[in-house]
């Protein structure tokens, strides 16, 4: 754990309510927290929780209803789109559990993305991305599409996507429910190593256990209410971990609408 304890992420009774209907459903319930930089970060609860609306709201994908939330000590809700496109753009990167990889393009181009939309000059940017591919283990794969791979390397270009540009803070949204147990192990320790090397926060979601034991802090969920905050004394080892799988289709649509730093709605 980060032994300087600079606050990056504040949240401060943060509210989520939907309408559907006559009827309102508080998703997150007044909820505050803080989480240091350098810090391994876990949301962990059950189906249902609000943990990954939490996330959403914090990566400023959702809009909070009240309350508030600070990253860098910048406001996300006084943010109007265009800044927190920008902001989003330089300071974040994301994980998602169906990988979202664009099925058109190869995994270089993938991982390009986020540099694309950065404007950064073709040369540079493949290196870059060349270079990550190789971190994660897949430099002999740059040129296949996600279709041409399995499930654990696929979600590896995604961890690349999300690593490429530096970001100081990555969201990961169940990294592992499609994969199984030794895949999921392997992209944890990728996941975790990575975040270390670079002194990265990482923020993520999950209802496996096993998995929130990478974790240097453990933030319960219930019924949209934070239940207990557990903190490591020490940095978690790695856990054996059980088949997680489970059936969840990707939405080409909404990664490419948060790559491109455009706020996805529905």
């Amino acid at each position: 754990m980060n032994d300087k304890a600079e606050t990056i992420i504040e949240v401060k009774n943060a509210k989520k309510i939907y309408r559907m209907g006559t009827e309102r459903i508080c998703a997150v319930n007044d909820v505050s927290f803080t989480i240091q930089r350098g810090e391994f970060c876990c949301l962990y609860g059950a189906s249902g929780s609000g943990k990954s609306t939490l996330l959403n709201l914090m990566a400023g994908i959702e809009k909070l209803t009240s309350g508030q939330i600070m990253i860098k000590g910048k406001s996300i809700k006084k943010m109007n789109e265009k800044n927190l496109a920008k902001f989003r753009q330089n300071n974040l990167g994301f994980v998602f559990q169906s990988y979202n990889l664009l099925n058109s393009m190869t995994a270089l181009e993938n991982v390009e993305l986020p540099l694309v939309f950065k404007h950064m000059k073709p040369k540079s940017r493949k290196k870059m991305a060349r270079d990550m591919l190789v971190k994660v283990g897949l430099g002999a794969r740059v040129k296949h599409k996600p279709k041409e791979m399995s499930g654990g390397q696929q979600q590896r270009v995604g961890i690349a996507r999300a690593f490429v540009g530096n970001p100081e803070i990555v969201f990961a949204d169940e990294p592992t429910g499609n994969l199984d147990s030794k895949t999921s192990k392997e992209v944890m320790d990728l996941i975790q190593d990575m975040a270390r090397k670079n002194h990265q926060t990482i923020v993520m979601v999950t209802h496996d256990r096993r998995l929130a034991e990478y974790a240097d802090k453990i933030i319960h969920i219930f019924d949209g209410k934070v239940e207990r905050i557990e903190i490591k004394k020490e940095r978690p080892g790695e856990m054996p971990l059980e088949d997680n799988a489970s059936d969840h289709s990707a939405e080409e649509e909404q990664v490419t609408a948060i790559l491109k730093e455009q706020p996805v709605t529905g």
